[in-house]
């Protein structure tokens, strides 16, 4: 379980990470307390800017709140990190940002290598890690070779190399065609059946609402709902985050309310089956 109690995180007013020392700043998160249990499937949605990225950062040490307390398992974050980071998995928002080796194998196997396990551990960790991506065999390929759809895989490989009780997700489909976006979310309802925890973070709904347990929906750093998805979408509508058109709210016309346009309805860039940026449908 992952235990958020009374969470505050600043920033220093010209940006950069958290001060971590209790000094001013602006506030990303505003004393926050939530609670995940193990195997839930949690979606934690905001607006760019609500503070819900610092928010699940804090789950494995990556940043380090100014006030209040983060225990995974029942052992502060803070007192352990090692154990935090090998028990909650992160795959952050651009894959880019955390692939670091040439080859897919390579990189689904630096986390294990980084742990010290022997080398018949780690090659069972990737195999199991690349299967469960549906990427077995793959493990020669070259990074740069891959569309970014694969890179999405391979980064969420590689936290599950970890064996995390917990798989954090930032914003996993920004970025991606609608084939690629099936993918990764075939891959996370697989996951959660198999008993991993989930937690997506997302300004957008529309992919992850039919999975999803709770959802936790952030405003200006404060908790402003928490409710199975049925309940929340009626909130969340309001706080510029898109919801599914059958969800959301009808206004006296009948039409729906807030962000609840069709997806295509866009023109931000994704990417294609290449990998390359391509301007064309689909939300930033």
């Amino acid at each position: 379980m992952i235990e958020v109690d009374g969470v505050t995180c600043r920033y220093e007013s010209g940006g950069g990470r958290s001060t971590g020392d209790g000094s001013d700043g602006v506030v990303a998160v505003d004393d926050v307390s939530v609670s995940i249990p193990d195997g839930e499937f949690l979606v934690v949605a905001g607006a760019n800017g609500s503070g819900k990225t610092t928010l699940v950062r804090t789950f494995n040490g990556l940043v380090r709140p100014d006030d209040g307390e983060v225990a995974v398992n029942g052992t502060s974050v803070g007192e352990d990190l090692v154990a935090a980071r090998t028990t909650v998995g992160m795959v952050f928002q651009d894959p880019r940002d955390q692939i670091v080796a040439a080859t897919v194998g390579g990189d689904v196997a630096f986390g294990p290598e980084n742990l010290g396990r022997s080398h018949a551990e780690i090659d069972r960790r990737v195999e199991e890690a690349l299967a469960a991506v549906n990427m077995s065999g793959r493990a020669d390929e070259r990074v740069e070779t891959l569309s970014g759809g694969e890179r999405e895989r391979v980064a969420i490989a590689g936290a599950l190399a970890m064996e995390p009780d917990h798989l954090v997700l930032d914003e996993p489909f920004t970025g991606l065609d609608e084939p690629a976006r099936r993918s990764v979310v075939d891959r996370l309802r697989a996951l959660h059946r198999e008993g991993t925890s989930v937690v997506v973070v997302t300004h957008d709904l529309r992919d992850v609402i039919d999975l999803a347990d709770r959802v936790v929906g952030l405003s200006r750093g404060r908790v402003v709902v928490d409710a199975p998805p049925a309940e929340a979408v009626g909130t969340l509508s309001g706080l510029d985050v898109r919801v599914p058109e059958s969800c959301a709210p009808k206004d006296e016309s009948g039409a729906g309310e807030g962000g609840s346009e069709p997806r295509g309805g866009g023109s931000g860039p994704h990417r294609d089956g290449s990998g390359s940026p391509k301007t064309g449908s689909g939300s930033p």
